[in-house]
């Protein structure tokens, strides 16, 4: 193992709970290969994550990904920067190109994509595709995360529809306490 990698690690190890030696073991993996990629991501993850900097979290995604295309670890986290910050027609883009990098994690990548449906209010696409997205686990960890998505997607879509069901129950609530 290199002195880079030891330091990686190092960071890995440190984020989130102690940030001040996640940043020491970055600057030190930096210093010795400043376009490791995975000391770039965990960068971004930190300016996006823990600083709501999204912009500065950006040229640090965009710098690991032009160093290789393939750092697969990056994508989800540039997905959900670009996503909080708003950049909702480049999230799409780099939605569309992550989902053809082989072996990416396409539920990820698809749960991002619900994201970007829902947080543009389009939420008959989102759930539409929240219902799909079963196709892509090969594992039962996804599934609640899957059937939260869609409970929470239904419930925006009943705010949206005035959901008579909620104003009845909070009318006979009110009938009560007269």
């Amino acid at each position: 193992m290199n002195p880079n990698d030891k330091y990686v690690f190092q960071a890995l190890d440190s984020y989130p709970h102690s940030l001040e030696e996640t940043i020491e073991s970055l600057d030190y993996a930096l210093s010795y290969d400043e376009n490791n990629t995975m000391a770039l991501c965990l960068y971004g993850r930190l300016y996006s994550e823990q600083l709501q900097k999204y912009e500065e979290a950006k040229v640090y995604f965009q710098k690991a990904l032009t160093t290789d295309i393939h750092t697969l670890e990056v994508y989800p986290y540039y997905l959900e920067t670009l996503l909080f910050n708003e950049d909702y027609d480049e999230a799409a883009q780099l939605i569309t190109f992550a989902l053809t990098i082989k072996g990416i994690n396409t539920i990820e990548i698809k749960l991002k994509e619900v994201l970007l449906y829902e947080m543009t209010n389009d939420f008959e696409q989102a759930l539409a595709l929240a219902k799909r997205l079963k196709l892509y686990v090969f594992n039962t960890e996804w599934n609640s995360i899957i059937d939260d998505t869609k409970r929470r997607i239904k419930t925006k879509i009943k705010i949206i529809n005035g959901d008579s069901s909620s104003e009845k129950s909070s009318n006979s609530t009110e009938k009560e306490a007269e």
